[in-house]
């Protein structure tokens, strides 16, 4: 039987991530995943992701994004690549909405740089925009984008120059407290280590042996608009911060064309439920295609609707929208990660660093307490 100090199963942008900061310890790691680094299959691509410090679903997220950005900083600087761009962000929708209201909330709170505007003043300052009049307008500087695909990849190589193991088309079938440590089932025999760190995404359901953890996977388009030639240059990075719309039919965000495709527009609301991810439906929803596009019709009207590309990906929802990251409940050798809800990627960085403390002590000083899986046992 293979041995090793500590298995990771997945590894995804939060799995990469515990390996690059276990490894970096001097920990013996083992990661599988049944896909290549960098996959599509999962929740870990679609070219970018938002980051931002102004958390409006909890002020107590917000100490860990400030380290989060610290560490992709970090993982710049070790790796060369460039990861996370402070494009800035505009957010907008009703004052009393829960984003516009929670987004200052949590800026009041923990002091952020966060500017407030009219719709009228937004609209001037970036033309591109058309806002209702009773809305609201938040911009915070410091928001921006992360290349998903690249934060994946770096954490990866990281991992490996430091001296951890990573193995791909290994499938994990199951794992199993054994004397002091685990025994992890794979399509390729077993593992035994002294620790286990779980970070299957879609797949954690199977694997996490916690069915009070109730988790549902949604499945989630991403779209990218080319706009004409003649308006290219207010779409293109630099020129458009990030975005996103608390709009009466759901929440809506995109970003900067970044690329020949343009710019790139999802919806965080709504979701079709999978019951198989390695089942989910590729295609283009038409419905989801004709609600993106009444967006960016009443908000991006020079944008246009010429569709360039399309791509999908999952979201596992805990039952609260929060994290579930800790010890297992049942197993203290074992520390989990999933429930990311479709907002956890901005913290992979960090999610690394607290599941490397967890496999090594048991303990964290990060403040990831409200996240325990125990509140839900």
């Amino acid at each position: 039987m293979r041995t090793c100090d500590v298995v990771i199963v997945g590894l995804g942008g939060i799995g990469s991530a515990a390996a690059a900061h276990l490894a970096a310890r001097g920990v013996r790691v083992l990661g599988l995943d049944r896909f290549p680094i960098a996959h599509d299959r999962g929740s870990s691509h679609g070219q970018t992701r938002l980051i931002r410090l102004a958390y409006f679903e909890h002020p107590d997220y917000v100490p860990l994004l400030r380290r989060a950005y610290e560490l992709w900083r970090d993982l710049e600087a070790r790796t060369g690549r460039r990861l996370l761009v402070e494009s800035g962000l505009l957010t907008a929708g009703p004052c009393a909405g829960p984003v516009i209201a929670g987004t200052l909330a949590s800026a009041t709170r923990h002091g952020l740089d966060v500017e407030r505007l009219s719709a009228v003043e937004a609209g001037r300052r970036w033309p591109v925009f058309t806002l209702p009049e009773a809305w609201t307008v938040v911009h915070e500087r410091q928001a921006g984008y992360l290349f998903v695909d690249h934060c994946v990849a770096a954490h990866a190589a990281a991992a490996e120059a430091a001296g951890a193991t990573l193995e791909t088309d290994a499938q994990v079938r199951d794992w199993r407290a054994h004397g002091h440590g685990v025994v992890v089932t794979t399509d390729r025999g077993e593992i035994a280590a002294d620790r286990l760190v779980l970070t299957p995404g879609p797949w954690a359901a199977g694997l996490l042996q916690l069915p009070a953890v109730g988790l549902t996977v949604l499945r989630k388009s991403l779209f990218w608009y080319r706009p004409a030639q003649s308006v290219q240059p207010a779409f293109a990075a630099g020129a458009l911060p990030c975005f996103a719309f608390d709009a009466p039919t759901g929440f809506f965000y995109g970003f900067p064309a970044l690329d020949d495709r343009g710019v790139k527009v999802a919806e965080h609301s709504g979701g079709e439920s999978v019951g198989d991810p390695l089942a989910v439906n590729r295609g283009v929803d038409e419905a989801e295609q004709r609600r993106i596009e009444a967006i960016t019709t009443a908000h991006l009207p020079t944008l246009g609707t010429h569709r360039a590309d399309h791509a999908v990906c999952l979201y596992t929802m805990s039952s609260d929208h929060h994290f579930v990251v800790g010890l297992h409940p049942r197993h203290d050798r074992v520390a989990i990660a999933a429930g990311f809800s479709g907002h956890g990627f901005k913290f992979a960085s960090v999610m690394g660093a607290a599941l490397a403390d967890l496999a090594i002590t048991g303990t964290t000083a990060l403040p990831i307490g409200f996240l325990s899986p125990q509140r839900f046992c």
